[in-house]
């Protein structure tokens, strides 16, 4: 298991994802300011620690096919909230991970 010093804290299990979500818009590119209760909540954000992976029924472990550091889009409405003292991140399971964003 791969982790950051800002999540030592928290180690997801089996093929759970510890992601930190991108800052969601303040304002609208003409500059409308947004109330906390109409921005979309982001879905998209970078790894920041990864499970073991996930176990079979014949107790054989697959591997994660994402790594810390990747930035990935990941399902709207997926995963938990957490907020670890002024972090708030997300705990998702790895099918919920979309896509990794390469730039």
């Amino acid at each position: 298991m791969a982790q950051t010093a800002t999540v030592t804290k928290l180690r997801p299990l089996g093929d759970r994802v510890v992601v930190r979500p991108e800052a969601r818009a303040e304002a609208t590119k003409s500059g409308i300011l947004l109330p906390d209760t109409s921005k979309e909540r982001p879905q998209r954000g970078e790894v920041i620690a990864i499970g073991d992976g996930r176990l079979t029924d014949e107790g054989q472990r697959i591997a994660m096919t994402l790594a810390v550091g990747d930035t990935v889009l990941f399902a709207k409405y997926g995963g938990t909230e957490y907020k670890l003292e002024d972090d708030e991140l997300l705990i998702l399971s790895e099918k919920d991970i979309l896509a990794i964003v390469s730039e």
